[in-house]
């Protein structure tokens, strides 16, 4: 009952996740106010983090030996199947290392949005695409 409720579960969520990945697209490509736009891509952004750190997850191998996190807790090895067995039951540690490095790098650009977003207002008093490609052109 562990195992079927747990995959029903990450069911929902890939789901979920897919229907956030397009509704974030769909914002960012057909919506024409700029805050809209900064919204929607940072649900993005976060949407793809969250694919990274399911590509890491290792599935349970039994519903009794659940997966661990990246620490070895006992050194030195008495044996090597204390070694075998941790490689089997634990998470991939890169994909959350690549997800803190997208956090920050992602924080960075959105500031930059931000500020953008504020030059343009100075500059053309409205933040929709239209208007400020009509007063451009």
């Amino acid at each position: 009952m562990v195992g079927f409720l747990a995959e029903y579960m990450f069911t929902v969520i890939y789901l979920s996740l897919f229907v956030n990945l397009g509704l974030s697209l769909f914002g960012l490509f057909y919506k024409p106010h700029y805050v809209k736009k900064l919204i929607m891509l940072g649900v993005l952004g976060d949407t793809l983090n969250m694919f990274a750190i399911f590509l890491g997850y290792r599935a349970w191998p039994s519903p009794t030996t659940p997966s661990r996190p990246p620490i070895l807790l006992t050194y030195p090895f008495e044996n090597a199947s204390v070694l075998v067995e941790f490689t089997s039951r634990a998470v991939d540690p890169l994909p959350q290392a690549l997800v803190l490095t997208a956090v920050v790098i992602g924080l960075a650009v959105m500031v930059f949005l931000i500020f953008l977003g504020d030059n343009l207002f100075k500059h053309y008093g409205t933040l929709d695409m239209r208007e400020i490609r009509r007063l451009r052109g």
